[in-house]
């Protein structure tokens, strides 16, 4: 590695002596600042180092690559996109030079100057051979080596391209032959002489096959987990849009509760069982907790010849004569509302909760291997068990808070105190008296007020006679309810 540097720091100090624009490519950040630190040690000083550190100024380290005798450090993905022009940008040293000044025959001048300079630049540029792409090394794609070969000879300009690569490069040291090192050892190679043989072009191409072989097959074994999520997730947006775009959810809310039911009974009455078997304490305690009821389900259980068939029918009847009853007292629709608002917050929370479930199995399934195990087998098996265990915990959640929902009135703000009398004043400019002290020519500013009426003179049927009421008091309707609590609610 020593010898190759050796060698690029040769290369770029004669390309430089004799005018070429060079520009270095490097497979990383870091090798491009070794590099570049290699560089300031032996003596150069007018150099740009281009990567992600120093984007910001990427467009005009670009702009200037291409000036005779230019030396640009980069990685092998820093610049796409962008033609490195022979002697320079003309446009951006325009903009940089001439920003400022005003349009006018001074301007066009100093404009007509900089492309006739620019001209100049690039026939010495291309006198020298144009741009001199060097690599310090191969990197694990052909195709990315391609594009930085391609960086010179743009638009019929010439230019050139060489790859310097050492054994013990990273892609020769682990996908490289290992007979190669050995080989060129018995030839008695000496130090720092440079190896060309159509051994090592074959030796090197093999390699990026490997490494190309080895990305295709991750990146083909995770689209088969992808597959697994895009397709619950395929299901889940696919109801969601449902449920957004549906009329009503009553059909929906009713299976789920009819499925939390069923899973409830199953749970507690194990099948075949005796009613001395049951689960009784538990399957009232889930009643009380899913479907907010409190039935005698104990009573039920003693009765003679009971099945887990009427236990269910009982349950279902109850819980659906409870929602009945609450789809009534709020209205069609805002109980269609309210039902809405809670499945897709439901859902979308537990759908988030989800994925992040399957990411977590997606990082330690792997070590079913050690098992004998097919890691993708076991992913898609597990990866069921949490979405059926998440349309579960759905059906319970939504069937839970429907359950419990009510709506509550928000009580009337208490109305703000009195204002005092207020009195204006007015100084006479010539006597010094004040024209509003006393008399009739007092100015009295008084907020309306209700009057208090006794409440025996309040008539219960005619609200408009009840005057002012406290929000404490008994609300004059009879119904024995603070005024807040009853009528002051809609005030």
């Amino acid at each position: 590695v020593e010898e190759k540097y050796k060698a690029i720091v040769r290369e770029i100090r004669e390309a430089s002596a004799k005018g070429q624009p060079t520009l270095v490519g490097t497979t990383s950040i870091e090798k491009s600042e070794q590099l570049a630190e290699r560089l300031r040690k032996e003596g150069f000083t007018d150099f740009e180092v281009l990567n992600a550190r120093h984007h910001e100024r990427e467009a005009a380290i670009v702009a200037q690559a291409g000036k005779p005798g230019a030396i640009t450090i980069a990685t092998n993905m820093a610049g796409r996109g962008t033609d490195i022009k022979l002697g320079g940008n003309a446009e951006m040293r325009i903009e940089e030079e001439l920003g400022d000044m005003p349009a006018g025959p001074e301007r066009e001048a100093r404009e007509k100057e900089i492309i006739a300079d620019i001209e100049r630049l690039k026939e010495k540029a291309l006198a020298a051979g144009g741009l001199y792409v060097l690599a310090t090394e191969r990197h694990e794609s052909r195709r990315i080596d391609n594009q930085l070969r391609g960086r010179s000879g743009r638009q019929g300009d010439p230019g050139r391209s060489k790859f310097f690569l050492s054994l013990q490069d990273d892609l020769m040291r682990i996908f490289g032959s290992e007979r190669m090192d050995g080989m060129l050892q018995k030839l008695g190679l000496k130090e720092d002489e440079a190896i060309i043989h159509p051994w090592i072009n074959k030796a090197l191409e093999k390699a990026q096959k490997k490494v190309e072989a080895r990305n295709f097959d991750i990146r083909k074994n995770l689209l088969k987990y992808d597959d697994v999520s895009n397709d619950q997730r395929k299901v889940v947006f696919e109801q969601r849009i449902e449920l957004m775009d549906g009329e009503g959810l009553s059909e929906t809310i009713a299976e789920m509760r009819e499925g939390v039911i069923d899973e409830i009974v199953a749970k507690a009455i194990p099948e075949n069982a005796y009613a001395e078997q049951w689960n009784v304490a538990g399957l009232k305690a889930e009643i009380a907790e899913f479907l907010n009821l409190d039935l005698p389900v104990d009573d039920w259980a003693k009765e003679e010849g009971i099945a887990e068939d009427d236990i269910r029918e009982r349950i279902a009847q109850a819980a659906e004569a409870a929602a009945k009853e609450r789809a009534e007292r709020f209205g069609p629709e805002v109980m269609n509302y309210v039902e809405r608002s809670v499945v897709l917050q439901t859902l979308d929370h537990l759908w988030r909760e989800h994925i992040v479930n399957l990411d977590h199995l997606r990082s330690v399934v792997g070590f079913r291997g050690y098992a004998q195990r097919d890691p993708l087998q076991e992913y898609k098996g597990e990866a069921f068990e949490l979405f059926q265990a998440m349309l579960g915990n759905l059906r319970q959640a939504v069937t839970a808070q429907l359950m419990r929902v009510e709506l509550v009135r928000q009580a009337a703000e208490a109305p703000p105190p009195e204002a005092p009398d207020m009195f204006g004043t007015h100084i006479d400019g010539t006597t010094g008296e004040n024209d509003f002290e006393g008399g009739e020519t007092a100015l009295l500013v008084r907020p309306e007020t209700t009057a208090v009426v006794a409440p025996e003179d309040r008539d219960p049927n005619d609200q408009a006679t009840w005057g002012k009421v406290g929000r404490n008091e008994a609300c004059p309707c009879g119904s024995g309810k603070k005024y807040k609590h009853c009528h002051g609610a809609f005030a």
